[in-house]
């Protein structure tokens, strides 16, 4: 077998480890099911035994003591959950993998607490694998090269637009992914951060990330009432972070039904809130109009876009808004698998069911919509009123 593509549980978004303290402390029994999508019309089944191979070589890692000390001086993570961190391994026996109408099939099964850590670096290994064997002539230096024109279009940008790295789980490969990122922390003013914890402990720059769709999903089921599922994700995460990681994701059902719950309270606790799916000026101006009939002034909050972006559109959204409301940008795949001749892979891995009832995320976008159940979707629907 060839050396391992992820060589590192660091190596995954941020998000994740914040979402598996607050289950570890809230939810540390509630079993998950999570399922693989491919969204492109592409076959990948040709990929499986390496994906299994890849699986063994995950379960072998462990978070290392430099790796535990970091995270320690994030202030963000407590001292039982870093003991927990430091005993954690994932499970590969929680991980099927199958081939299903021509198409990769991969089941996870397992504690919430487990599962969690498995969508980001297996997504990573599935879109390094495919490129590698589709565009084995690309390089970093030609992704690097790429960048650099897209910068250039920057140089007269306002100082107040920023940016951050979220292509962890569909970039181009790892050495790609090292390399955009030094490029833009040593040639970038408006590069900020990324997702990627690896990364953010090696260049010294912000890990960013709050909590994603699988948050909300599971507590659908941990609600007593569908209606209330939101409203307890929203105030279960202020239980874990009271005054950090105040950006709350609008999406999972839709962006309406997102701020018919986000009360004064909640919007005056969440420092801001985040977009993933719909039409992203229509999406900022709801959110404004909500904060004014709320009587918070807009420019004390902050919107984060996350939605598919490129540096183009992140700008202009950014001129959209100025003036108005703060802004920053989450660009993905367009900034780590963004090479010549190369076609992005759009693929995902989310919930199913959590403690054996099936979970669902609608989202402001059709395509994005995940659930095989329609009956549960019809009650999620009467719940929401959509």
């Amino acid at each position: 077998m060839l050396k391992p593509i992820i060589t590192s549980l660091l190596d995954t978004d941020a998000y994740k480890l914040n979402m598996q303290q607050a289950i570890f402390h809230h939810y540390p029994e509630v079993d998950v099911a999570a399922e693989f999508h491919c969204r492109s019309d592409e076959s990948l089944a040709e990929l499986k035994n390496l994906v299994e191979q890849e699986i063994k070589s995950l379960a072998s890692l462990r978070f290392s003591a430099q790796e535990i000390n970091y995270l320690s001086g994030l202030g963000l993570y407590q001292a039982d959950y870093l003991s927990f961190l430091e005993g954690f391994s994932l499970n590969a026996d929680q991980v099927s993998v199958s081939i299903e109408n021509d198409q990769l099939a991969i089941r996870i099964e397992g504690k919430w607490i487990d599962v969690i850590l498995w969508e980001v670096p297996l997504l990573a290994i599935i879109c390094e694998l495919r490129c590698n064997d589709l565009y084995s002539q690309a390089t970093p230096t030609q992704a690097v090269e790429l960048l650099e024109t897209k910068l250039a279009s920057l140089s007269n940008i306002e100082k107040d637009f920023q940016f951050v790295d979220f292509g962890t789980r569909r970039r181009f490969s790892k050495a790609v992914h090292q390399a955009i990122v030094s490029h833009l922390v040593n040639h970038c003013d408006h590069f900020v951060g990324t997702s990627n914890l690896k990364l953010a402990m090696k260049h010294g720059i912000p890990a960013v990330g709050t909590q994603a769709h699988e948050w909300f999903q599971a507590h659908q089921q941990l609600a007593g009432d569908l209606a209330d599922s939101q409203q307890l994700a929203l105030h279960r995460w202020l239980q874990e972070y009271p005054d950090k990681l105040g950006i709350a994701l609008t999406d999972c059902i839709n962006m309406d039904a997102f701020l018919n719950d986000f009360n004064k309270h909640l919007s005056e606790q969440f420092i801001g809130l985040r977009h993933d799916s719909g039409d992203p000026i229509a999406w900022g101006e709801k959110a404004i109009s909500h904060y004014e009939s709320q009587n918070i002034n807009p420019l004390d909050k902050v919107l984060i876009f996350s939605d598919g972006l490129t540096l183009e559109k992140a700008v202009n959204i950014h001129h959209h808004f100025t003036g108005r409301i703060n802004t920053s940008f989450g660009i993905g795949t367009q900034l780590t698998c963004h090479l010549p001749t190369v076609e992005t892979l759009n693929i995902v891995i989310k919930l199913v069911t959590c403690n054996g009832k099936p979970v669902a995320k609608i989202s402001d976008e059709p395509g994005k919509s995940i659930c095989q159940d329609n009956e549960y979707l019809n009650e999620l629907r009467k719940a929401f009123n959509i």
